[in-house]
């Protein structure tokens, strides 16, 4: 599915249905008081001033599909609150996270924004789909916060219900196209043919265009394909014109990455030396050694990543949260990007209960502890995280994007390793970019 993306608003109507639901619930409350003369409960879904009710939170994520699946994300979900309950929950209070399969499929998103709501979660924290348009309108008419998606759509940039804790795949691409510029011939990108791939394009050249290079050749592939033969050749045909300026072929497939390499690694052979880059999320480690290491495609690679390297030692908590309560799980990858986001959405949310300390946890008293200013500190693995109405990057369509930090890694050796010592803002380049939204 292609086409130009309507451009939207969801920044006041969610405004709107967060605050009027709240004042619509409280005056309810208060007429069924009086009327029956009695006591009132803690509405569901809240802990008021019990102060041992379970606070309930939903991860999702695609699994078992022939596309994107992130199944590492709703099993460390599980991991975390395993090893929050086991450590005395948060501020006493125990944590139970829903999980569910949004199968890489438009229904099945709404179908779990539904739940969600349905299940009065107080949150939907560190969750990919890229779905947006399905599951935040039933999120954004619950009042209920996303905190910590994955970043792959511009609404999780748009919406007043969203807390990104990255800067997706704008800040990515503009990253990874602002490196490539001084070391690239002609540059050949290779996206998915879906809306959400359609936004790739101009982020990749904000990138480019800010080093002073041309754009890149955009290529349609389907993402669900089994073999990329006819796409490798042709990214290699349009990035060897000149075999003294060295092209470089970015595929932006997800999951698909490693298929594509697999027909790119048979097609080069007949073609000129060309340099490989890519996203985290479409590569890691694991991806590197299953394709060769340092005799594989990836080798001298650059990769723009959001968090620093796996290796880090700021990783270290998040380790041992894994070797405690999910040590056998193979589904669970510390160098997996979604697994990283989870851990630091999980950490943010922990932080917004702990500041409201025994008073009501409930969807919209997350969301207001998010709203009026809580700055989060996630241990150096991002900025500070403080989200504003209107942020920098407002005036190109991304109000709540408020980390556009990036890394810029590089395969060395078969090992993915730091290319540049800390990180790299693209808020600049990003306020060039010409994006619809």
């Amino acid at each position: 599915m292609t086409g130009r993306r309507r451009k939207r608003s969801t920044f006041l109507p969610g405004l709107l249905t967060r605050h009027a639901r709240t004042g619509v619930l409280s005056a309810g409350t208060a007429v069924a008081c009086a009327s029956l003369l009695a006591g009132c409960g803690v509405v569901p879904g809240t802990t008021g001033d019990a102060g041992d009710d379970p606070i309930t939170v939903m991860t999702w994520a695609p699994q078992d599909t022939k596309a994107t699946n992130k199944p590492g994300m709703p099993a460390f979900a599980r991991a975390y609150a395993r090893w929050v309950n086991a450590n005395g929950g948060i501020n006493g209070r125990k944590l139970n996270v829903l999980t569910c399969n949004d199968h890489n499929d438009s229904v099945a998103a709404a179908k779990c924004a539904r739940r969600a709501a349905k299940e009065n979660v107080v949150a939907v924290v560190g969750s990919y789909s890229q779905y947006a348009d399905s599951y935040f309108p039933s999120l954004e008419g619950a009042g209920i916060p996303y905190i910590g998606g994955y970043g792959i759509t511009n609404a999780e940039f748009t919406s007043p219900l969203s807390y990104p804790v990255n800067g997706g795949q704008p800040a990515l691409l503009a990253g990874l196209g602002n490196a490539l510029a001084g070391d690239c011939g002609p540059v050949a990108l290779i996206r998915p043919d879906t809306i959400t791939g359609d936004q790739l394009p101009p982020l990749l050249d904000s990138g480019l265009k800010a080093g002073g290079h041309e754009p890149a050749r955009d290529q349609r592939a389907a993402e669900d394909a089994t073999e990329y033969d006819g796409q490798a050749e042709r990214a290699l045909e349009r990035t060897t014109t000149d075999p003294a300026d060295r092209g470089c072929v970015v595929p932006a497939l997800g999951d698909r990455n490693g298929t594509f390499m697999d027909s790119f690694r048979r097609a080069r052979e007949d073609y000129p030396d060309v340099r490989t880059a890519t996203v985290l999320g479409s590569v890691d480690q694991t991806v590197i050694d299953a394709t060769g290491g340092a005799s594989g495609p990836y080798e001298g690679s650059y990769i723009t990543g959001w968090y620093p390297v796996a290796s880090d030692p700021r990783w270290d908590a998040m380790k041992r949260v894994i070797k405690e309560e999910a040590f056998d799980d193979n589904r669970i990858d510390p160098a997996d990007a979604g697994v990283q986001t989870t851990w630091i959405a999980y950490t943010v949310f922990r932080k917004v209960v702990e500041s409201l300390g025994d008073g009501e946890v409930s969807a919209d008293t997350v969301a207001e502890a998010l709203d009026d200013g809580l700055s989060v500190g996630t241990g150096g693995l991002t900025p500070t995280l403080r989200w504003r109405f209107q942020d920098k990057l407002a005036a190109v369509g991304f109000p709540r994007l408020v980390n556009a930090n990036v890394t810029l890694q590089v395969v060395r050796e078969g090992r993915l390793v730091s290319a540049r010592k800390g990180f790299v803002d693209t808020t600049r380049t990003l306020q060039n970019a010409d994006v619809d939204y």
